[in-house]
């Protein structure tokens, strides 16, 4: 399982799936929703979760793609118990305190962080600010 934003979706997203996959056999991605984005990262995402969801979908590595909850975000994760999450390189998320947290909820899930494709050119952040000079 992946999860995140996915805005202006790029080649290092494309990466971050492509070594989750090498986990297991089928691939949930969790597109975070509009509000989420809204209150943790203080900014309107570039496309609507359904357009960013529906990216997703199109992938053809990825086996399942479906919003996140609103509010407690690990909800999903109760109910599809995917063996495996895989973290982005830059996903400010402690592998410690999550993995506390699924053990509290007596979910035993690994948790992994995979490695950055050209962050120096692939990161949503610095794309945006390029469309938004042209």
């Amino acid at each position: 399982m992946c999860m995140g934003t996915f805005d202006l979706l790029h080649p290092g997203h494309l990466s971050y799936f492509k070594q989750a996959k090498k986990y297991g056999q089928y691939l949930i991605v969790v597109v975070a929703r509009d509000s989420t984005v809204k209150k943790e990262r203080k900014y309107e995402p570039f496309f609507n979760e359904k357009r960013r969801l529906g990216q997703i979908k199109k992938l053809p590595f990825v086996n399942q793609a479906l919003p996140g909850n609103r509010g407690d975000k690990l909800k999903i994760v109760e109910k599809l118990k995917p063996d495996v999450i895989c973290l982005g390189y830059d996903q400010k998320v402690s592998i410690a305190k999550l993995k506390k947290e699924l053990k509290k909820r007596k979910l035993n899930v690994i948790v992994k962080r995979m490695k950055p494709y050209k962050p120096h050119l692939y990161k949503s952040s610095l794309l945006k600010k390029k469309l938004l000079k042209e």
